[in-house]
C-alpha cells in the first residue's frame, strides 16, 4: 500500500508541475496575441489613413489639372522631331562622307609610303654590332659594357641602347675573334684584338734574301 501511495504522490506532483507550465504558456500566448492584434490594428489604421490621403491628393490633382504620374510615355513623343532634323541633314552628311573617303584613302597611301620608307631609313642606320666594333676600335684602353653603353647612348640619343644587349653583342664579337675579353677582379673589360704579327714576319722574309 505504501508503494501505491508514493506513485500517486509522484503523479500528482508531475500533473501539478505540468499544469502550472501550461497555464504560464497560455498566459504568454494570450499576451502575445493581444500585442500582435494591437499592432495589426494600428497598422490597419495607418493604412486606412494613407489610403484616405491618397484619394484626397488624387482628387486635388485632378481638380488642378495636373497630369497623372503615369504620363512618362509622353516623353518619346516630344523627342520624335529630332530624328526628322537629322534626316534633313542626311544629304549633307552623305556629301561629307563622300568627301572624307578620299581623305581616308590618302591617309592609307601616306601610311603605306611611310611604312615603305621605314625599312630604307632603318637599313641605312648602322647596326649595334657595327657601332660597338667601331667604338672599340677607337679606344686605346679596355672598356666595360656599361661604359660602352653610356658612350653609345650619348653618341646616338635617338636609339635605345641597353647594357644587356651591348654585353651580348660584345660576347658575340669575342666568339668571332673580333674582340678580346679581360677580367680585372669581378669586372669584365673588352678591347679590340691585337693585330697579327704579319708585317714582322714579312720583313724577316725580305731581310733573309738580302743577306
Amino acid at each position: 500500500m505504501s508503494i501505491m501511495s508514493e506513485t500517486t504522490a509522484e503523479t500528482t506532483e508531475l500533473t501539478s508541475q505540468y499544469s502550472t507550465q501550461v497555464a504560464g504558456d497560455l498566459e504568454r500566448n494570450l499576451k502575445e496575441q493581444e500585442r500582435l492584434s494591437g499592432e495589426i490594428e494600428a497598422l490597419q489604421a495607418q493604412l486606412a489613413a494613407l489610403r484616405h490621403d491618397h484619394t484626397v491628393l488624387v482628387n486635388i490633382q485632378q481638380a488642378l489639372g495636373i497630369p497623372a504620374p503615369a504620363a512618362p510615355a509622353a516623353e518619346p513623343v516630344a523627342t520624335v522631331p529630332a530624328p526628322r532634323k537629322k534626316a534633313a541633314k542626311a544629304p549633307g552628311a552623305a556629301k561629307q562622307t563622300k568627301d572624307k573617303k578620299p581623305a581616308a584613302a590618302d591617309r592609307k597611301q601616306t601610311s603605306k609610303k611611310s611604312t615603305a620608307t621605314a625599312p630604307t631609313t632603318s637599313s641605312l642606320s648602322p647596326t649595334l654590332v657595327d657601332l660597338v666594333r667601331e667604338h672599340l676600335a677607337g679606344q686605346s684602353e679596355p672598356r666595360s659594357a656599361a661604359e660602352i653603353t653610356t658612350a653609345l647612348g650619348q653618341q646616338h640619343p635617338e636609339r635605345t641602347i641597353k647594357a644587356t644587349v651591348v654585353r651580348t653583342t660584345l660576347e658575340g664579337l669575342v666568339a668571332k675573334n673580333q674582340a678580346q675579353r679581360t677580367r680585372q677582379g669581378r669586372a669584365v673589360f673588352y678591347t679590340t684584338p691585337a693585330p697579327a704579327a704579319e708585317p714582322t714576319t714579312s720583313g724577316e722574309a725580305q731581310d733573309g734574301p738580302a743577306e
